[in-house]
């Protein structure tokens, strides 16, 4: 591992439990001042903790409305995420994609249209509908 992986398993961690705390709002300053942080997303969308994954979308509802313009950045990080073992994490990388992601995304939400689990399917299909409304 060189220093660079080693300070963003320290940065997410950090963020992590800040999020477990409750201090979105610094969070949300925090991605706003530096974007990068958004390569980040996927990784925080598979913490064990629930408190955690639902402050990830808290976030990026907000980031949504007062980081509109680099919002986008977290679609990259997600879309692996579409094909994770986990039903939650695919649940959540769908909802943050519907969340950060334009009309570009809405063919690999269509593959989630096929899911085993048939709550992913109905969730894939809420947020094909989702950005097909705001677009």
């Amino acid at each position: 591992m060189n220093d660079h992986e080693g300070t963003s398993d320290e940065l997410r961690s950090l963020i992590a439990d800040h999020m477990e705390a409750g201090f979105l709002e610094n969070i949300i300053d925090m991605f706003r001042h530096d974007s990068s942080l958004y390569d980040l997303v996927g990784e925080l969308i598979q913490d064990e903790r629930v408190r955690v994954r639902m402050g990830v979308t808290a976030m990026m509802e907000e980031l949504k409305i007062r980081d509109g313009y680099n919002i986008s950045r977290a679609v990259e990080p997600l879309l692996p995420l579409l094909c994770h073992e986990e039903d939650f994490v695919r649940g959540d990388a769908l909802n943050l994609l519907a969340i950060a992601g334009g009309k570009c995304v809405i063919p690999f939400l269509e593959e989630a249209l096929t899911d085993k689990n048939p709550n992913i399917r109905l969730i894939a299909g809420e947020a094909i509908e989702e950005i097909r409304k705001k677009d």
